[in-house]
């Protein structure tokens, strides 16, 4: 018989494993994205349009995914949601217009959605001062993307990209009835039936909720935009072939997802507010550094002129990339962290709202990304635009949370330095 520890890990173990599925198919055109852009002749804009769609979909379900799995649990939520998905990746490989991926790509989005069930599901079957851990395997579904960068680009060389959909959707068919296999129920994880939509809405008010909707839609959401951009960026920054440039892509979509679950267990040890400070800086001083763009500099002197060149190459670049993907990656688990301490009741319907907010990110920053190099011929711009998001968390943060911990540490020194007297 098993026990309820031995169920709690296998939910994790399959649930994990589901959202590395889903993932996977969520970052589907960050690969076949680039032979479809050169078939169908798209521009920047377009490029950016086309990878972010089906990430839309996936960011505005998370809120209802959240509040039925907080009603109905976890096992049957993300059951049916696989099942759902399933016709309409294998009916990727029949469109031909870019209105026909569009609207496609909306049904499939709703995938990204997972995650929102999955951290609820796996979280309530562990006690709070372990609920990150899980989260933060959960997590390292993440990885998904990196798989898809190794796998599909396999695929599209040897059988052509309408080959990716079909394999995805029979893939996610068998994964949605292993988990239902190998998954559990528990009726003491639901909310109670008497508590309202209305009720559950009401995290919208909260400006916590808000605040850590903000630090995840740099995490997530700019893990989410540069995992679908950045093969595409290394094809046409460096000038790689689409099986190079989406291997090297994945060093930033790895760490992405595999170091969540360290990100998780340093969040239990240290708490939520310092991880995430700390990974906000580090992704500043990376995000200043992608930033620059190649440039050439000339310097009249006695001589006669000289040029420089000043840009990173390959290898230095790779290496941001991946520091960058190591932060977010711990940064993902940590704010989570702060939704398990400050909402362990209504888990389901909070991590909608933000998983809401970090989707919403990972849709817009890519259609930002491509008007901004139309704009300005600039391939680095989408770096600086993510430069000036991570600083506006950092002030956040900074206002809301770290002059309040020193005023309340000052308080009490005073307070002890009054007693002593």
């Amino acid at each position: 018989m098993n026990t309820q520890q031995s169920k709690a890990w296998s939910v994790v173990i399959m649930s994990t494993l589901a959202f590395t599925v889903c993932f996977m198919i969520w970052m589907m055109f960050a690969v076949i994205g680039v032979p479809i852009k050169q078939q169908l002749g798209l521009n920047e804009t377009e490029f950016g349009i086309l990878v972010a769609t089906p990430v839309l979909t996936g960011s505005l379900i998370r809120v209802p995914l959240g509040m039925w799995t907080d009603k109905f649990g976890g096992r049957i939520v993300f059951f049916v949601l696989m099942l759902a998905v399933v016709f309409p990746i294998w009916m990727i490989s029949w469109a031909t217009e870019f209105w026909h991926f569009l609207a496609i790509g909306l049904a499939v989005g709703a995938a990204g959605g997972s995650f929102t069930v999955g951290i609820a599901y796996c979280a309530r079957w562990f006690p709070k001062e372990r609920q990150g851990l899980a989260m933060g395997i959960f997590g390292a579904g993440n990885t998904g993307a990196a798989v898809t960068k190794l796998v599909a680009p396999i695929i599209v060389v040897g059988y052509g990209w309408t080959m990716v959909p079909k394999v995805y959707a029979v893939l996610m068919l068998v994964t949605a009835i292993l988990f239902w296999f190998f998954t559990y129920s528990e009726p003491s994880h639901k909310v109670s039936k008497h508590v309202t939509i209305r009720e559950q809405l009401a995290a919208f008010k909260d400006p916590r909720v808000w605040r850590y909707s903000q630090y995840y839609s740099i995490v997530f959401g700019g893990y989410v935009a540069l995992a679908l951009w950045m093969t595409k960026y290394y094809v046409s920054e460096y000038g790689f072939d689409l099986k190079t440039a989406a291997f090297l892509a994945a060093a930033f979509s790895i760490p992405g997802g595999v170091l969540r679950a360290v990100g998780g267990w340093f969040s239990d040890k240290f708490g939520a507010h310092t991880i995430t400070w700390w990974v906000l800086w580090i992704a500043l001083v990376c995000l200043f550094f992608l930033s620059y763009p190649q440039s050439s500099i000339t310097i009249h002197t006695v001589t006669g002129a000289h040029t420089f060149h000043v840009g990173m190459n390959v290898t230095l670049f790779t290496i941001l990339l991946f520091t960058l993907g190591v932060a977010f990656a711990i940064g993902k688990a940590s704010v989570f962290k702060y939704i398990s301490d400050d909402y362990p009741q209504n888990i389901g319907v909070i991590s909608g709202v933000v998983g809401l907010a970090g989707g919403l990110g990972g849709f817009l920053m890519p259609i930002m990304f491509g008007a901004l190099v139309d704009l300005t011929g600039i391939r680095s711009s989408a770096f600086m635009l993510m430069f000036g998001v991570v600083w506006v968390s950092l002030m956040w943060m900074y206002f809301t949370e770290v002059r309040a911990m020193d005023k309340a540490r000052e308080q009490k020194r005073t307070l002890v330095a009054d007693v002593m007297e």
